[in-house]
C-alpha cells in the first residue's frame, strides 16, 4: 500500500513590501511521504516570494516528475512561471526554460554550493532563469515552527522573508544567484 501524504492546513497573512501586495489567504499543502519538512516550507516561502504572479499555485511536485513543484499557468495553460525545488539537473531546467516564459530554482540544501558551482557555467546560458539560495539553517529554523494547522505571518522585505507563528519566528534570507535577463 501506498504511503499518503501529510496534509497541512495554514492561514497564511502576507506582506511584500517589494511588490505592495497584502493578502490574507489559506493553503493546503501535501507534503509528500518522501518530502522533509524543510523542502515543503522552502516550497511555501517560494511561493509566497511570487505572489505578484496570477494563477501561481502548488503542483503535484514530487508525485509527478513532469511538473514543477510550483507553476503559474494561463487561461489558455501556457506556462508563465516555472518554480523548482532543490538543486536540480541542467537539462530539466533547460526543459523548463523553453517551455516556460520565466523559470526560477530555489535550492536550499546543505550541499546548494557545491550544486551552484558545478552548473553555475550551464544555468549562465538560460536567459530567462532566475536562480536563489536560502540558508538552510535559517530553513531547518523555519522547520521546527510548523504544525498541521497553523497561522503564518509573513513579511518579505528585499530578500528577507520574516515568518511568525504560534511557535515562534524566525527570518529566511535569498540569496539572488542568477537573476532572468528577461522581464515577465
Amino acid at each position: 500500500m501506498a504511503l499518503k501524504p501529510t496534509i497541512f492546513k495554514m492561514n497564511v497573512n502576507r506582506s511584500d513590501l517589494n511588490n505592495d501586495v497584502y493578502d490574507a489567504f489559506s493553503l493546503t499543502v501535501a507534503q509528500h511521504p518522501s518530502e522533509t519538512t524543510e523542502r515543503m516550507m522552502a516550497r511555501v516561502i517560494a511561493l509566497c516570494l511570487h505572489s505578484q504572479q496570477e494563477f501561481i499555485t502548488f503542483t503535484k511536485g514530487l508525485s509527478n516528475v513532469d511538473e514543477p513543484d510550483i507553476w503559474a499557468k494561463s487561461l489558455s495553460d501556457e506556462f508563465l512561471l516555472w518554480i523548482d525545488m532543490g538543486e536540480p539537473a541542467f537539462d530539466r531546467i533547460k526543459k523548463a526554460s523553453r517551455v516556460a516564459k520565466s523559470a526560477c530554482v530555489y535550492s536550499f540544501n546543505s550541499k546548494s554550493d557545491v550544486w551552484w558551482r558545478q552548473g553555475e557555467a550551464e544555468f549562465s546560458t538560460l536567459k530567462n532563469l532566475s536562480v536563489y539560495q536560502f540558508q538552510f539553517e535559517q530553513i531547518q529554523q523555519l522547520a521546527k515552527l510548523v504544525k498541521r494547522t497553523m497561522e503564518l505571518s509573513i513579511t518579505i522585505s528585499g530578500e528577507s522573508t520574516y515568518v511568525a507563528t504560534e511557535l515562534g519566528e524566525c527570518e529566511v534570507n535569498h540569496t539572488v544567484l542568477q537573476q532572468s535577463q528577461l522581464a515577465l
